[in-house]
Formats: structure tokens, C-alpha cells, sequence
């Protein structure tokens, strides 16, 4: 379980959200959640292959042989 305090403007404008489509508050919370995890794994996860390609422990293909295996 988790507890969150909203400033006035972000919980009424939750609450005309939900009461408009006859969702909970916690559905959309969760969804904006779930959401900005996604980009937030995104970003770790593509600064982490950089630190690796950098320090020599990932390699990387040109776009050139990405393309010739694929046949494109």
C-alpha cells in the first residue's frame, strides 16, 4: 500500500477526472505510474548500455550491417 498527499490543484483535477469517467482516482494514479516507470527503465537501462559501451564491456553494430543481415 501506498500513501500520497496531492497539492489541491492535482487532486481536484484528479477528482474531475474520475468523476467524469467513472474511474477511480487510484486507476489513473497507478496508470501515470506504471507509465512513467516504463520511461524511467527506459532511461536507466539505455544510460547503463552507454556507461558499458564506453568503458569497452558492450559493443555496438552500424545501422549498415543491422540492415545487410536483415537483407533490407
Amino acid at each position: 500500500m501506498l500513501a500520497i498527499r496531492l497539492d489541491a490543484e492535482t487532486e481536484q483535477r484528479l477528482n474531475n477526472l474520475a468523476a467524469q469517467t467513472h474511474r477511480t482516482k487510484s486507476f489513473y494514479v497507478k496508470q501515470a505510474l506504471l507509465e512513467y516507470l516504463d520511461d524511467l527503465e527506459d532511461i536507466y537501462l539505455a544510460k547503463k548500455e552507454l556507461e558499458d559501451i564506453k568503458a569497452g564491456r558492450s559493443g555496438v553494430v552500424s545501422w549498415q550491417d543491422v540492415k545487410g543481415k536483415a537483407g533490407l
